[in-house]
């Protein structure tokens, strides 16, 4: 027959429980000690435990308690030794029988009577105020006020009241000069008072649930401390979701963070080991990643490129603002100060082969702004419109920022935000700007060749009317290279050709110079502007050579030297050159294969 199973004994884990509730409080996590069970005879049979000068405590072994209450005797025990009850040299004591001194199988000796009853009634009344745990017997009421040497003094000099008189072991005993001098246990206090005061603000601000909840992670600690004490970026941190999976950052070569927008995720490697301080630094720089829509304002630039030019500008923001601590080997050039990303993108794509053995927070060669969600299991669907998210959250940031006076904001970042407050216009208005600055429109003139309309008031009194020149002028104009290929979408070509269709009306525009492009360029001549949409056949005859149209409008005679040009084509083409004014109109979340020079419209 298999050996039975040793059951486990309920009473013992009360024990373990007790004394695990006391140390994850962070009062007591810096003072150390281990727990041990008392050997028989060690303490009487009505005693629960004692604490010895190193700060070990034994408890009793057959004592039968639940674990609040042990909670109590062990955290009473311990502030024995954060009072500084442990040092010999603030203590008085007594000599032991030798029935005790045998007991303790210590020849030191104990505190007094009144002098180890006046630090029980300065203990217990701190532990009333703390609420861990629970008395295992009623305490005498009302606890004195007075601190433990008026009470030892008085009590030395007449008797200790009976009700605070103890017949049990002593709970504590006094080390000798060494020991004191070697485990200061009133500065391990300390510390831990102030780690309480951090932590309970930090329950405040949502990052804990409790004192006593188990210890969170730096990443989730660092962005509790985002919505508690930093609202620039508070609303921002309340909607962003921290992905800390060691498989997935193997899998995606994460080295510490990296961030989707989309999502509003940040991965973070859980193996990489930082402070507090260096992570509130790595997650307000992959939050300002995300607001900022870094990944989508990458257009024609090398992504990888554009997120080294983000990232100094994002470095040097929250150096100056001193947001947390920079980690080891991050981008930051106190040159490139109070510039634009673009501006320090230009500065940097002159140095490419040194520019890419610099690494992100995701690593050598790889950006940390990511373009699409990580594939994870139970990754959430995001149902909001982001543009408004991250606007929202980071202009009600700033408001109150700067209402409350929390600290210094670069003019750089500030501007940044303001730009988001104001949402860029549609295309098809951009568009109509773009007709109206280079595509002036006919002057009318008052002619009495053609009266107006008479007043009623003033019927005899003739008024000119407004016509157009008939003279031989020049007529306004502009060019189209259109894209032909069957990579184009016919619905947005319709799209875009009846809102140019409307822009040329408006401007009195009566015919345009039209040239189709795919694998060749075909010259349509002049057009009406209401007829180009009829005229477009996809061809679809492979990739789209737009240069040589372009070439054909700039060397036409019979085409104006100022008139502009519009390019409309889906970027799958080649690099084009054009010397004169000019614009290009593709779909949204297209790019161009080139720098362009002109304003990219993009059509939605």
């Amino acid at each position: 027959m298999p050996p039975r199973r040793q059951k486990a004994d309920p009473w013992h884990e009360a024990v373990l429980k007790g004394w695990e509730l006391v140390r994850r409080h962070p009062l007591f996590r810096s003072l150390g000690g281990y727990l041990y069970a008392a050997q028989d005879g060690r303490l009487p049979k009505d005693g629960w435990a004692y604490i010895t000068p190193g700060g070990s405590v034994y408890h009793h072994p057959k004592r039968r308690a639940d674990a609040g209450e042990w909670a109590w005797v062990f955290a009473h025990c311990l502030l024995h030794a954060g009072f500084g009850h442990l040092d010999p040299r603030t203590a008085t004591w007594e000599d032991l029988g030798p029935e005790e001194a045998t007991r303790t199988q210590e020849s030191r000796r104990a505190p007094g009577a009144a002098y180890r009853a006046a630090c029980c009634v300065a203990v217990d009344r701190f532990l009333l105020t703390l609420k861990i745990g629970h008395p295992p017997e009623p305490l005498p009421h009302p606890l004195p006020e007075e601190d433990e040497r008026v009470l030892t003094a008085r009590w030395r000099a007449g008797e200790v009241p009976a009700e605070f008189q103890s017949t049990k072991f002593p709970d504590f005993f006094v080390g000798t000069e060494e020991t004191a001098t070697r485990v200061d246990f009133p500065r391990a206090f300390a510390i831990g008072v102030s780690a309480a005061a951090t932590e309970a603000i930090e329950v405040a601000g949502g990052a804990r649930s409790s004192l006593t909840d188990a210890v969170k992670k730096p990443w989730d600690v660092a962005l509790g401390w985002f919505v508690s004490s930093y609202p620039l970026l508070g609303a921002l941190a309340t909607g962003m979701k921290i992905v800390a999976d060691a498989d997935l950052a193997r899998a995606w070569d994460i080295s510490v963070a990296a961030v989707n927008a989309q999502a509003a995720e940040i991965y973070v490697n859980p193996l990489r080991s930082m402070s507090a301080q260096e992570w509130r630094f790595v997650l307000a720089h992959e939050m300002l990643h995300a607001a900022l829509r870094h990944g989508d304002r990458a257009g024609w630039r090398d992504p990888y490129l554009w997120n080294i030019a983000c990232d100094y500008v994002v470095n040097g923001w929250l150096v100056e603002m001193e947001v947390g601590t920079m980690p080891e080997g991050l981008l930051h050039d106190p040159s490139l100060k109070g510039l634009s990303g673009e501006a320090v993108y230009d500065r940097i794509a002159t140095e490419l082969r040194r520019m890419r053995k610099l690494s992100t927070l995701r690593g050598r060669g790889l950006g940390d702004v990511l373009g699409e969600p990580l594939p994870r299991p139970g990754a959430p669907g995001r149902y909001v419109d982001l543009d408004d998210y991250y606007r929202n959250a980071l202009t009600t940031g700033l408001a109150y920022h700067r209402s409350g006076g929390r600290g210094y904001i670069p003019a750089g970042l500030e501007q940044e935000i303001r730009a988001l407050d104001q949402p860029p216009l549609p295309w098809d208005a951009a568009l109509a700007r773009w007709f109206e600055e280079h595509v002036p429109a006919v002057e009318r003139r008052r002619s009495y060749g053609r009266a107006s309309r008479r007043q009623s008031a003033t019927p005899d009194i003739p008024r000119p009317g407004w016509v157009r020149p008939e003279d031989l002028v020049q007529r306004a104009t502009f060019g189209v290279v259109l894209d032909t290929s069957g990579s184009m979408d016919v619905k947005l070509l319709g799209k875009a050709l009846g809102a140019i269709a409307s822009y040329a009306v408006a401007r009195d525009v009566p015919r345009a110079r039209v040239v189709f492009c795919d694998a060749a360029a075909y010259d349509a001549g002049y057009l009406a502007v209401e007829d180009i949409a009829a005229k477009v056949r996809v061809r679809g005859r492979g990739g789209t050579i737009l240069q040589p149209g372009v070439n054909l409008l700039e060397r036409a005679d019979d085409f104006p030297v100022t008139g502009p040009i519009l390019v409309i084509t889906d970027g799958e083409c080649d690099v084009v050159r054009i010397r004169r004014e000019h614009a290009f109109l593709i779909p949204a979340g297209g790019f161009l294969p080139f720098r362009p020079r002109g304003p990219v419209f993009r059509m939605s």
